[in-house]
């Protein structure tokens, strides 16, 4: 019960700025965004379904080179085939909750001929049934962000950034919901785990991320973490499928979505000194409730949790 009243309180603060209501009235005041991303490179992870894919299939429409990760052989054949530019479009199969996988991708030879502009931390899941991958992590930890950091760090210790190279986190509204924390995102016992808070936590730890790369690497690359609101995907069908169901007219689409993304690629304002979550392109706070600001840790305390955490997979 208590949760319910929690879960009805925090979608009807966001309703307005998260749904589609808040996404057309930002755009009313927006000039029209024509991107020319010639002769660039971008990375996307998750890029068959919902906004990775629509972000794959945009910057490949609009000049890039793009290069889809995906673990569906049949769903990166698929996009590839809906390319506007099929050649431009290179899909690499990996499965992004491994970390030897992932520490093997800067050997892709589509990875290594050409050096990334863009890339997009795009993947992410949320699980309702407890997890673990054969490196013993908890499923969805190791997608949303232990993963992403470790492709993010292997990319800059391999020298894979291009000059003027830009890092797009995608995380999300939930994040609002939790504190910075360590030890619980890895969540290793069934009878403990909760998806959603889950979900949450890896959401923040990939705003706290974004401010840490940004200290230690002065915009080289340049990282940037937006949140695309609150969209149709089928992500959100299968794990979510009463909130589809209760909000789905105020649902964004995938373009939507992935507004903000092609917008930080196109004009590149600079990372935000006090940090900051991008939505609907606008730079707004990274919190909203009092409990969320009162963490025992900080972006250090985070990034030596997932470098210990990389090692025991690595070694597993």
């Amino acid at each position: 019960m208590i949760r319910s009243i929690a879960s009805l309180f925090f979608y009807a603060r966001f309703l307005r700025s998260f749904s589609t209501l808040g996404y057309r009235r930002a755009a009313t005041e927006w000039e029209d965004l024509t991107p020319d991303f010639s002769g660039q490179t971008w990375l996307v992870t998750g890029a068959t379904g919902g906004i990775g894919r629509h972000t794959a299939l945009t910057a490949n429409q609009h000049g890039a080179r793009v290069i889809a990760l995906g673990r569906n052989p049949d769903a990166l054949a698929k996009l590839k085939e809906a390319a506007e530019y099929p050649r431009r479009l290179l899909p690499v199969n990996v499965d992004l909750s491994s970390i030897l996988a992932i520490v093997e991708l800067p050997n892709e030879r589509a990875i290594k001929s050409k050096p990334i502009d863009i890339l997009v931390n795009n993947v992410g899941v949320l699980l309702n049934q407890h997890e673990l991958t054969d490196e013993g992590l908890e499923r969805s930890f190791a997608t949303n962000i232990l993963g992403p950091f470790v492709l993010t760090e292997t990319l800059q210790s391999e020298q894979r950034f291009a000059d003027q190279a830009l890092v797009i986190n995608v995380s999300s509204g939930g994040m609002y919901g939790s504190p910075l924390v360590t030890e619980a995102m890895n969540c290793t016992d069934a009878r403990r785990f909760d998806g959603m808070a889950a979900y949450a936590r890896h959401k923040r730890a990939m705003v706290a991320l974004t401010r840490w790369w940004n200290s230690r690497w002065q915009g080289a690359p340049a990282v940037q973490v937006m949140h695309p609101g609150w969209v149709d995907t089928a992500g959100v069908q299968t794990s979510l499928p009463w909130f589809q169901r209760t909000l789905k007219p105020w649902l964004r689409d995938a373009e939507q979505g992935a507004d903000t993304i092609f917008w930080l690629a196109d004009q590149r304002p600079p990372p935000p000194d006090e940090g900051g979550i991008w939505l609907d392109r606008e730079l707004q706070p990274e919190h909203e409730f009092s409990f969320t600001r009162r963490s025992e840790i900080g972006p250090d305390q985070l990034v030596d949790y997932l470098q210990a955490c990389a090692q025991e997979a690595l070694a597993s």
